[in-house]
């Protein structure tokens, strides 16, 4: 991804000023930066964010699955006029899957005869599952749709005693697969699937890049929906 968002940025005329790959860096190698991109591992992203806080220096986040330090760190945001931008997805397309699921599943409170479940396959580097994206499919799910309750993640292959208030996400790992999700609402006469497919990683690092270039110079804390004006 580093190599993909540097690309993208160079070509829409920004300057990389440092490429860190290092969780023991110093914020002084920050100082010649507008915004900072991060993409990283979940068990150092938020110390990664931290040090983007202390040199004041606007963050952008794409690492999943470090959300136990959300609350926090989205608090001293505002607390220090500090600035965080956060996404599990940077992907148009997906966050317009997610808009979509949204209304989906609210809709389906009408049609109990419909039971949902979910896939996502992701290439074999991806080491947090479910992933980010679908974890956040799966909260729209529960938040609209009245009969699922929970969540439960499995890897292929991985079964549990399922419950009609469960909502099941499977997880595949695939060589080269940038990034797949479906959500597949059944009943005994038909299928309706909505999904997303990447086909490359480059609609995660121009995202990632748009929402630097909108966020550099504000001050708070963000998600793709303020972005986007859904």
């Amino acid at each position: 991804m580093g190599k993909t968002i540097e690309k993208v940025a160079t070509d829409r005329g920004h300057k990389v000023v440092a490429t860190i790959d290092n969780s023991a860096f110093s914020t002084s190698q920050l100082n010649d930066a507008d915004v900072a991109i991060e993409f990283t591992q979940p068990d150092v992203a938020h110390l990664n964010i931290a040090k983007c806080f202390d040199a004041d220096i606007p963050v952008v986040v794409g690492t999943t699955a470090w959300y136990d330090h959300y609350d926090a760190l989205a608090a001293r945001a505002l607390a220090e006029n500090k600035t965080l931008f956060t996404a599990t997805n940077f992907s148009i397309g997906v966050n317009i899957l997610f808009h979509i699921n949204e209304k989906l599943s609210s809709l389906m409170n009408n049609f109990p005869a419909y039971d949902v479940q979910m896939t996502e396959t992701h290439h074999l580097q991806k080491l947090d599952h479910p992933s980010g994206t679908a974890v956040t499919l799966a909260e729209g799910i529960i938040s609209n749709l009245d009969r699922k309750k929970k969540y439960i993640g499995l890897l292929e292959g991985e079964t549990v005693k399922n419950t009609p208030f469960n909502l099941q996400i499977e997880s595949k790992r695939s060589e080269g697969v940038p990034g797949y999700h479906a959500i597949a609402y059944e009943s005994e006469i038909d299928e309706i699937t909505l999904s997303h497919n990447a086909k490359s990683r480059l609609g995660f690092a121009q995202g990632a890049v748009v929402a630097a270039e909108w966020v550099a110079h504000k001050k708070g804390v963000f998600k793709m929906n303020d972005l986007l004006n859904f």
